[in-house]
């Protein structure tokens, strides 16, 4: 097949950061329309003047999709590459979808940390926690994966900290918690396939150029 009949393929994780992403490159003519329609059941979205296709899928599988060549690019956020650790290349930081990676926890779990005691972290990025707390800081800990509200982990006395995604730190303060130490910052990042990035070298630069040249 010529690479001018190749469709490009999009993952986007769902939500604002897709949304963010389609505004992004409508700047630079690269629209959907198929996209807008809040109604469609469509799974997959296609722009056929420019041969563009798009999907959404949840967050975590963003990576996956794209090492594995089912979307030859992919926008999510650096939290979920840095989990997933998926063999993609991260070409670009977005720019947009701004916050940090943090250890939690109520005032009195500080000094814990401080004199690396055996502690309990409850997290949704256990692979992040363990990078953070076995290889930065060398202090031996027991992480526990949870899937939804981490802060209720030293609420109920199942953790002693927490490392979670901070934008505000609001719903941190309205349960008696804080920001303890920050792991790293993190955004939206674009990754692409491996092997698509030397066979579509010519277009995904273009696109690349064109996003960083408006951002």
């Amino acid at each position: 097949m010529d690479s001018k009949d190749r469709y490009l393929t999009f993952a986007l994780a769902k939500g604002r950061l897709a949304r963010t992403t389609l505004e992004l490159l409508e700047k630079i003519g690269i629209t959907c329309e198929e996209m807008k329609d809040k109604d469609s059941r469509k799974l997959i979205f296609v722009n056929e003047e420019l041969k563009f296709k798009f999907f959404l899928s949840k967050g975590p599988d963003v990576p996956t999709y794209v090492e594995y060549g089912a979307a030859d690019i992919g926008v999510v956020g650096s939290d979920t590459i840095m989990e997933e650790n998926r063999r993609v290349y991260e070409v670009m930081d977005l720019g947009f979808g701004k916050c940090r990676m943090c250890v939690c926890g109520p005032q009195k779990a500080r000094e814990l940390l401080m004199h690396h005691e055996m502690i309990r972290v409850a997290s949704k990025y256990p692979n992040i926690a363990k990078e953070y707390f076995y290889n930065k800081k060398h202090q031996t800990v027991d992480i526990i994966k949870l899937n939804g509200s981490v802060e209720l982990g030293p609420i109920v006395g199942l953790s002693d900290v927490i490392v979670d995604i901070v934008e505000t730190g609001s719903t941190l303060r309205e349960n008696g918690l804080e920001v303890l130490e920050e792991i790293c910052p993190l955004s939206a990042r674009m990754i692409v396939n491996r092997v698509s990035i030397q066979m579509e070298s010519e277009r995904i630069k273009k696109l690349i150029n064109e996003l960083k040249a408006i951002l």
